[in-house]
This record gives C-alpha cells, sequence and structure tokens, in this order.
C-alpha cells in the first residue's frame, strides 16, 4: 500500500505495520457542559482515535481511511515531510470504526 514518502515516492509499509495520522480533535476536548479540557489534562489512560494513512502487505482488518482506536502510550512518532504520523503494528488497533460496514453492523470491530 502507498503513503506519503520525502523522495516523492510511496511509502511501502512492511509486514503488519499500519501507518496513522491523529484525529485533529486530539488535543483540546469539550465536556458535555462546553468546558474545555486542555490537551495536557491528566486523564488517566484515554485511547485516541486516528485515520490509517497506509498499510503492510500482512494487515488483514483495517484498510487505508479507517479511523482507528489504539493506545497512545504504544505508539512510535514519526514526521514525513513535516507532518506527524503514528507508526502501530495491526495487533496493537483496539478498534475499527469504517463507512464500509454494512447496515445493522456496530461499525466497530473489536
Amino acid at each position: 500500500m502507498s503513503g506519503p514518502d520525502p523522495d516523492g515516492l510511496p511509502i511501502r509499509m512492511l509486514h503488519d505495520r499500519v501507518l496513522v495520522s491523529l484525529d485533529q480533535d486530539a488535543g483540546e476536548r469539550r465536556s458535555n457542559a462546553g468546558i474545555v479540557i486542555p490537551a495536557t489534562a491528566a486523564m488517566g489512560r484515554r485511547l485516541a482515535w486516528a485515520k490509517v494513512c497506509a498499510t503492510g502487505q500482512h494487515v488483514r482488518v483495517v484498510q487505508i481511511g479507517d479511523r482507528v482506536l489504539f493506545d497512545p502510550e504504544d505508539k512510535a512518532d514519526v514526521e514525513v515531510r513535516g507532518a506527524s504520523y503514528v507508526l502501530l503494528r495491526e495487533r496493537d488497533l483496539h478498534a475499527v470504526a469504517s463507512e464500509r460496514i454494512e447496515a445493522g453492523q456496530t461499525g466497530l470491530y473489536l
């Protein structure tokens, strides 16, 4: 599969690796009452959502464009052309949300 590369060539992910970009709302959050909670606020262990940008040839469940849920403590950050990405193994993903899920399904693979 492909993704961005500093040399202008597609990045080829290996094995079961998944390259994701964090959701824009991964920083500040709003409580139900409308209070802004800064990204630096300690919340205990909190999982994060990201969009899949590239996958390796042995990735079976997720596809480019899917949103995935993962533990930010189990990640490796990488920068490509000034943009930040996270490199994960498919087994480190906790759930997948995708528009290709058929009607009647929950939309999350757990």
